[in-house]
């Protein structure tokens, strides 16, 4: 049986705390106490504008509700609230759920839109007896826990990605290393029996893209994948296992865009630079990207593209940017770029020891995002009483 909770407009519970005289740019970075602003990124302040537990909204923009407990900064565009005779937290979940109604509804204005802080304050929420609303805080504050446990083995491991790949890059793979010598080169010390070469002496082919004319329907929704730079992640080697879009053979001919051949490496040199995929079907590229047709004989595929995510390779792409509006980098400065080689069998447990490395990260990211739906849905089922809380033994 559904239960009815009384319910009390915002404006019953809730106490404006003092306005902030804090701008974004104000934000030290270096201070002791978070600093919050009307986006999801908290900063940090060397002085706190209040204690305790409190709400923070973003004013401006769009609706992004935050709960510290504690000594706290904010910024002008960011409105807190102090709760009374109900749990901050509760309120706060209260909020959460309605968060989409408040971005659609309550944020209003010709040109940057803003809070309507009274009609905000109009809102009514449930108010269950208090042990009701603790065990209700306790249910979603635990799914949030195992949220960010996750998140954080998740920038774990990239930290530990990240310092394994300067490591695998100038000492080489830890079963190659007995009695080794490094040698210095143009590009740093690297071990003594790798080769420093040009990007290109590892290439048997560059393949340009092209957008079909986005005009004439007949060159879209046909058989042939076709992407662009957008759907590749940066910081990672990605797989691509489909396509952006699909274009038809009308489309393909009439147009620059070129097929690179499954299980060849892709790399943004215009829009999304230095970013890498390996495809895994044959697909069609833009102008974007640049496919990259590499010498089996020469270079492991996933050590290649490994590589090229590498900071020192990506300080390379960023260095040689060019062009007055959109800056991308010339294919014959990507010819050129010194890479180091070790010998094929070196290379592949270099390769297997990232992957392995990215698979716990693959993991982790599906757990997270697991209980992350998972918050959605018990969040909104309980705030909508469709869950009755009695029956939880928690």
């Amino acid at each position: 049986m559904k239960l009815t909770w009384p319910t009390k407009k915002l404006r019953e519970i809730c106490i404006e705390n003092v306005k902030s005289p804090f701008k974004v740019e104000d934000a030290s970075n270096s201070g002791e106490y978070p600093f919050f602003t009307s986006g999801e990124k908290v900063l940090t302040h060397d002085k706190y504008l209040v204690d305790g537990e409190n709400i923070f909204l973003a004013t401006g923009g769009y609706a992004t509700v935050k709960y510290y407990n504690g000594k706290v900064s904010y910024s002008t565009d960011t409105w807190s609230l102090k709760v009374k005779d109900v749990l901050t937290k509760f309120v706060y979940y209260q909020i959460l759920v309605r968060l989409k109604y408040i971005d659609e509804v309550l944020f209003r204005g010709s040109g940057l839109r803003h809070l309507q802080k009274q009609e905000f304050l109009d809102l009514e929420i449930p108010l269950p007896p208090l042990p009701i609303q603790q065990k209700i805080v306790k249910i979603l504050d635990t799914i949030q826990e195992a949220i960010d446990i996750h998140d954080k083995i998740i920038e774990k491991t990239k930290e530990l990605k990240k310092s394994l790949m300067a490591e695998f890059f100038k000492y080489g793979g830890p079963s190659f290393r007995k009695g080794r010598k490094l040698k210095k080169t143009e590009i740093g010390e690297i071990p003594e029996d790798w080769e420093v070469v040009r990007l290109g002496e590892v290439v048997l082919k560059f393949i340009g893209g092209g957008t079909p004319s986005t005009n004439v329907k007949e060159y879209w929704d046909g058989e042939i994948p076709w992407t662009t730079s957008s759907i590749i992640e940066e910081e990672k080697v990605c797989i691509l296992k489909n396509g952006q879009k699909y274009i038809s053979k009308l489309g393909l001919e009439n147009s620059s865009t070129q097929i690179v051949p499954a299980f060849n490496l892709l790399i943004g040199t215009r829009v999304g630079v230095g970013k890498v995929a390996i495809n895994e079907i044959d697909i069609a590229i833009n102008q974007d990207l640049t496919g990259i047709i590499y010498n089996k004989e020469k270079i492991n595929l996933f050590y290649f593209a490994y590589l090229l995510t590498s900071p020192r390779c990506q300080v390379f792409f960023n260095s040689y940017k060019r062009g007055a509006t959109i800056k991308g980098i010339p294919r014959s400065d990507l010819e050129t770029m010194l890479i180091p080689l070790p010998p094929l069998p070196e290379q592949q447990e270099i390769a297997e020891i990232l992957q392995t490395i990215d698979q716990k990260i693959d993991l982790e990211r599906r757990k997270k995002e697991l209980y992350e739906e998972l918050f959605k849905t018990m969040l909104n089922k309980i705030m909508s009483q469709e869950i009755d809380i009695n029956l939880l033994d928690y």
